[in-house]
């Protein structure tokens, strides 16, 4: 792995609540499951970051490796990987997710 990019990875994880790896923008998502992801935070009304994997080959190349997660978007909080778009809404429709970011807000 690279290790300049592993780094930033980890800054980025560790310096955001809530951050989503995905492919393209919340402006423009460039897949559904990206868009779904980013619809469920908007909902949320909390704020989260993203970082687009299409434009960072980096991103798209070692966030897998960092997380051990094949897919995007890729989401964690509170520095931990919480899973990708079927995760983390089924922890939605369980009322698990929102316990989960007010935590993280909390710390």
């Amino acid at each position: 792995m690279s290790q300049d990019a592993v780094e930033q990875i980890k800054s980025d994880v560790q310096s955001n609540k809530i951050l989503i790896y995905m492919k393209g923008t919340p402006e423009a998502p460039q897949c559904g499951f990206s868009a779904a992801t980013v619809e469920l935070f908007k909902s949320l009304n909390v704020p989260f970051a993203t970082r687009d994997v299409i434009a960072n080959q980096a991103f798209r190349q070692y966030v897998p490796e960092y997380s051990n997660w094949p897919t995007f978007p890729q989401v964690f909080i509170g520095g931990e990987l919480v899973g990708g778009c079927d995760i983390v809404h089924e922890m939605h429709e369980r009322g698990e997710l929102e316990p989960l970011v007010k935590k993280a807000f909390s710390t």
